[in-house]
C-alpha cells in the first residue's frame, strides 16, 4: 500500500478498493514506530498529479515521485522541425553576409536546431558557430547560454530570471545594435518583435520547428475528461502551448467550460510568467508558480503548497479526489 497522505497521528493508506479509476483512501491509525516516519513523509503525500510535459516527461514524473506524488504524464505538444526549411536557409545566406549586428536565441533546442539546419545546407561551411562570434548574441535563460558555451560562442546578453522575453528587452537596453535577427520556438513572441521595433530595430525571426498536436491525441482526451472528473489533484505547467493544445481538444469536445470549472478545483501550478500569460488568455488563474522558473523547483514548491491550497478549495480530507460542494 502507499501512503496518501499525513493527517497529526494519522495517516491515509490507499487501498486495493476502487471505484472506476479513482483511488479510495481510508484512515488507518498509526503504530508509534511509523508515526515519526509519516510526519516526514514527502510533501505531496499520494496526491495524483497531471503533467503535460513531452520531452522531458521521464524527468518530471521521477521528479513527481520523488516529491510523493503519483505523477500522470500525458505529452500534449510535439516539436516538428520544418521541411526544407527555406526561411531557416534565407537567414543563412545574410548571417553569412553580415546582415545582423544581434542573434537572439530564445531555446536551447532551437539555436542546435538552426546550427542542424545550417550545417545540412553548408556541410563545407561557413558554420553558424563561427558567424556568430562576429556579431553580438543574446540568450533568453540557461539553456541557450549553456549551448553557446559549448559553441565557444561569447554572449553579450542573458535574461534574468523569470527568463521571459521582457527580462531578454531589459538585457540589451542601451545596446548600439539595431539589425536584430531572432530564433523562434514554436510560438511568435509578438510582444518582443513590437518591443524592439518601438526602438527603431529591424527585426528578422527564423522558425526551426513548430509546436503540432501529438500524433496520438486519445491520451490527451482522456487527460481533459480525467480533469472534469477529478481524477487529479494538481495539474502542472511547462509550457503555454500544452494549455493551448489542451483546450484546443477540450473544445473539440465541447468540454471547455467544464474543464475550466474543474481546474478551478485542484492545483494548477505554472513554471512562470509566460507559461501564466497563456493560463490566463484561457480563464484559467494558477495557483502558484515557483520562486525560480525551473522544472525543479515547480515540483518541489508545488508538492509543499498543494496540501494548503486544496484545503483552502475546501477539500473533503476522507478522500483526496472528491471535492466538497
Amino acid at each position: 500500500m502507499r501512503v496518501a497522505r499525513n493527517c497529526g497521528n494519522q495517516c491515509l493508506f490507499l487501498t486495493d478498493a476502487g471505484i472506476g479509476i479513482r483511488d479510495v483512501f481510508r484512515q488507518v491509525p498509526l503504530q508509534p514506530q511509523l508515526e515519526s516516519w509519516c510526519n516526514k513523509k514527502m510533501p505531496f503525500a499520494g496526491l495524483r498529479v497531471l503533467a503535460l510535459e513531452a520531452r522531458r516527461a521521464t524527468e518530471i514524473a521521477q521528479l513527481i515521485r520523488n516529491n510523493g506524488g503519483d505523477p500522470v504524464v500525458v505529452p500534449a505538444l510535439r516539436e516538428v522541425p520544418i521541411e526544407d526549411n527555406q526561411e531557416a536557409f534565407a537567414f543563412a545566406d545574410r548571417l553569412f553576409a553580415g546582415d545582423f549586428d544581434l542573434m537572439m536565441f530564445l531555446t536551447g533546442v532551437g539555436a542546435r536546431a538552426l546550427d542542424n539546419v545550417i550545417t545540412a545546407k553548408h556541410p563545407n561551411g561557413p558554420t553558424l558557430r563561427d558567424e556568430l562570434r562576429k556579431i553580438a548574441v543574446a540568450v533568453r535563460g540557461p539553456k541557450p547560454m549553456a549551448v553557446m558555451r559549448e559553441w565557444d560562442v561569447p554572449v553579450a546578453a542573458i535574461a534574468a530570471e523569470p527568463n521571459t522575453w521582457r527580462e531578454l528587452l531589459t538585457a540589451i537596453e542601451g545596446r548600439p545594435e539595431r539589425r536584430i535577427a531572432i530564433q523562434e520556438y514554436g510560438k511568435a513572441s509578438t510582444e518582443l518583435y513590437a518591443a524592439l521595433h518601438a526602438r527603431g530595430a529591424e527585426v528578422t525571426t527564423v522558425r526551426v520547428y513548430q509546436w503540432a498536436l501529438p500524433e496520438d491525441v486519445e491520451p490527451l482526451r482522456a487527460a481533459v475528461h480525467g480533469l472534469i472528473s477529478g481524477e487529479f489533484d494538481v495539474m502542472v505547467v511547462t509550457t503555454g502551448v500544452q494549455i493551448t493544445h489542451l483546450m484546443q481538444v477540450a473544445t473539440q469536445d465541447a468540454a471547455a467550460t467544464q474543464l475550466r470549472e474543474a481546474l478551478g478545483g485542484i492545483v494548477v501550478a505554472s513554471i512562470g510568467p509566460s507559461a501564466t500569460e497563456t493560463l490566463e488568455e484561457h480563464g484559467i488563474v494558477p495557483d502558484m508558480m515557483p520562486s525560480h522558473p525551473k522544472m525543479g523547483f515547480l515540483i518541489k514548491e508545488a508538492a509543499e503548497q498543494a496540501h494548503r491550497i486544496l484545503e483552502g478549495k475546501g477539500v473533503d480530507d476522507n478522500h483526496t479526489t472528491k471535492r466538497i460542494s
